[in-house]
């Protein structure tokens, strides 16, 4: 898992990704970004849940830990869209 940027990539910060917009139920993936703080543990990382409800600017999503379904306040910067 990365622990930083690539040397190309380093200072930018996508503004789409940043002002995406999503609706409840939409399927999305944990994609951290490293410019940004994340504020919870790499196990997140990588994982895919749906979104329950919008938070003011973050998102609340279900994912499932193993077994059990958790739910964890995001912002969008660190979600990406899974298109079914």
């Amino acid at each position: 898992m990365l622990k930083q940027k690539r040397m190309r990539d380093r200072g930018k910060l996508s503004l789409t990704r940043f002002f995406q917009k999503f609706k409840p139920g939409d399927a999305v993936a944990v994609v951290r970004e490293h410019a940004v703080p994340f504020g919870y543990s790499t196990r997140v990382h990588g994982r895919t849940g749906k979104v329950i409800a919008q938070r003011g600017s973050a998102y609340e999503v279900e994912v499932n830990d193993i077994n059990k379904p958790k739910r964890y306040l995001i912002k969008p910067i660190h979600l990406k869209k899974i298109t079914q």
